[in-house]
């Protein structure tokens, strides 16, 4: 079973670069004293909604899976 940890990973090596997520506009570093946030609302920048092009959910796990038709594609 996957942990919610490891649900929300945003430092998967194989995410879409398409994939957006509130946390990556904040500019201020980490701050360990800070609980985590629950930073879990994701979109894709294709479709500006929680489902990407291919009509699958947006989140880490999901947009890391190289098989999607839709991944590593930029817009244009």
């Amino acid at each position: 079973m996957i942990t919610e940890a490891e649900r929300f990973n945003t430092s998967h090596p194989q995410l879409c670069n398409s994939m957006r997520w509130k946390g990556m506009f904040v500019g201020v570093d980490h701050d360990p004293n800070v609980p985590f946030s629950r930073d879990c609302h994701f979109w894709c920048a294709f479709t500006a909604t929680i489902f990407g092009p291919d009509g699958k959910l947006v989140g880490p796990e999901a947009c890391s899976e190289s098989d999607r038709a839709c991944h590593g594609k930029r817009k244009v």
